[in-house]
């Protein structure tokens, strides 16, 4: 990154040596992170990647004191250089003194979005929080200073946005909307665990742009990610963890150029890329033995046949806090043929979960109309669209919060086969375990919970609940956002032997470029609600015509060529 560090003679502003973290159980102790050491020097950035579970966001609550009151923590040395010089012994502290660190020495971008904001505050109350709590401003000043801080974070017409609630906002801009927060107070050292987890390509440089100027003005930045392309971007030095460990470390060009272990090699051929269309991410089919046949050469490619769907000229706008209109998505045309993957790509705002929602159904479009297998769809009634529901069934972002967390695994596959009366109680036990084997989760998941789970297993009882109701059509919003790069690599590559056997049309709605182009027969470019560019990948990739597509490509070639 060719950042200067501080004096080689100072102390790190970060020290972590041996620090390790255990809950109990039933059968004793769980160590989810063991004796791992580090530190983060004032203006330096410092990657922290690694599996889902391998223990990074256990390393990071550690360090902010949110690990739990029931985990267990060790360390040789786990100290924090605060604003006025003093060495604070982060083992030591008592629940109050823990208040005055967070925000102020120590700030804090929680990974989960979605949940993280008080669903009863609006953004602005969230992001001047930090100011209040610590009295660094007069109560007449904090208006003027919540803008900034939402403008920092890549947050437009600032003013308008703080007066909304979470529930208003894209998942992107909730991102943003945390890490003004956690920038609010000025701390020292920022920890942010995923943040760039549901940003589009754009929005996430001017986000990394916030976090190197941090660095270029001597604060420290833990980074913590799944995301390899925001690690060559950025980063100075990286570890990767495994299982608790950390397995290897070094300087960002030795760790992405000449990776040393096999997990970080498995890691790097992992990510999704013009390289690996064709190819199975994680090494083979996922469905090779659940069938006793192959697919049919009819299934590896769309059919020409009518389409599965149809937008037809679709417009849907939304009233503002200042009581104007926005409008989401403008006179928007597409079609999805049987069998293929239609991706749809834009920065966030640019209303593709809107076009998504519309396409379900879940939102009635202001005019224009959508069409289901040839048949009008979204303007019906709904108990005339009851008995169609089934055939399109959508898979989130982020299945936690969809998913009712007193239900067990068995219960949430099986609600759509509840509503067929041809199913007796013991056939519809046995359809769920079928349809668990298909996404590859063992029967022992059957009475576990939604927080028992991991994010991919979560993600793959998504699309298990999806196929139960044996649709022609998916509608996927950042299905694999949340997750690391390997469980995205089997959750991605299960998608597509999915979509071979059964034919199904995909709409595929994603943030992340190199996904698209690894899933998709043909990619949609949105912009301020409209479609600017349709094209087959290759055309797209290869000679892109909107200049807006342009930009976007610019931005994922920058990321790569960083690698």
């Amino acid at each position: 990154m060719n950042r200067s560090l501080t004096d080689g003679a100072s102390q790190p502003l970060l020290c972590v040596e041996g620090l390790s973290v255990s809950f109990p159980d039933r059968h004793g102790l769980v160590e989810a992170v063991k004796t791992i050491s580090f530190q983060v020097n004032a203006g330096e950035i410092l990657a922290l990647v690694g599996e889902s579970g391998s223990g990074k966001s256990v390393t990071a609550r550690a360090l902010v004191g949110l690990a739990g009151a029931n985990a267990i923590i060790h360390a040789n040395t786990l100290t924090l250089s605060r604003h006025d010089g003093r060495l604070c012994d982060l083992l030591r502290l008592d629940a109050h003194t823990w208040q005055r660190i967070r925000g102020r020495e120590i700030g804090f971008v929680l990974q989960d979005a979605l949940v993280s904001l008080d669903p009863l505050r609006t953004i602005g109350q969230e992001v001047a929080e930090p100011l209040l709590i610590h009295r660094l401003l007069q109560r007449g000043e904090i208006t003027d200073e919540v803008a900034f801080l939402l403008q920092r974070a890549g947050i437009p017409d600032p003013l308008n946005r703080a007066a909304q609630y979470p529930h208003e906002l894209s998942g992107g801009l909730r991102q943003r909307a945390l890490i003004a927060s956690a920038l609010a107070a000025g701390p020292k050292l920022l920890i942010a665990d995923e943040p760039t987890t549901a940003l589009d390509a754009t929005v996430q440089k001017q986000v990394l742009n916030v976090f190197t100027e941090l660095a270029q003005a001597g604060h420290g930045v833990l980074l913590i990610t799944h995301d390899l392309a925001v690690v060559a971007q950025i980063a100075d030095r990286v570890v990767v963890m495994k299982q608790g460990e950390g397995v290897e470390s070094g300087t960002t060009r030795q760790i992405l150029t000449a990776p040393q272990h096999p997990y970080t090699r498995r890691l790097l051929a992992a990510i999704p890329s013009v390289a690996t269309r064709g190819h199975w991410l994680a090494g083979s089919d996922p469905l090779n033995g659940i069938f006793t046949s192959q697919p049919s050469a009819a299934t590896l490619s769309p059919t020409l046949s009518s389409p599965s769907l149809e937008i037809c000229t679709i417009s849907m706008s939304f009233r503002r806090p200042d009581g104007s209109r926005h409008q989401a998505v403008k006179q928007l045309s597409l079609q999805i043929a049987r069998g293929e993957t239609l991706g749809v790509v834009g920065e966030s705002g640019s209303g593709k979960t809107t076009l998504g929602k519309v396409a379900l159904a879940l939102y009635s479009p202001d005019s224009g109309d959508v069409k289901l297998e040839g048949q009008s769809w979204c303007r019906l009634h709904e108990r005339e669209r009851r008995p169609r529901r089934s055939r399109i069934q959508t898979i989130s972002q982020d299945p936690l919060s969809a998913f009712n967390p007193q239900f067990t695994v068995e219960r949430i596959v099986g609600q759509p086969l509840r509503l067929r009366a041809d199913l007796t109680a013991p056939a519809r036990k046995r359809r769920v375990k079928e349809l668990l084997e298909l996404v590859g989760l063992a029967p022992d998941l059957l009475l576990r919970r939604p927080a028992a789970l991991s994010g991919g297993q979560r993600q793959r009882v998504a699309i298990a609940q999806a196929l139960a109701a044996e649709p022609t059509v998916l509608v996927c919003d950042e299905p694999v956002s949340a997750l690391d790069v390997t469980t995205q690599a089997q959750v991605l590559d299960l998608l597509i032997a999915l979509q071979r056997r059964f034919q199904l049309s995909m709409l595929f709605i994603s943030h992340d470029l190199g996904v698209v182009q690894h899933m998709s027969h043909r990619i949609a470019v949105m912009k301020d609600g409209q479609i600017v560019e349709t094209a087959a990948v290759e055309q797209l990739f290869s000679a892109p015509q909107h200049p807006y597509t342009r930009i976007l490509l610019a931005t994922m070639d920058n990321a790569h060529r960083s690698a």
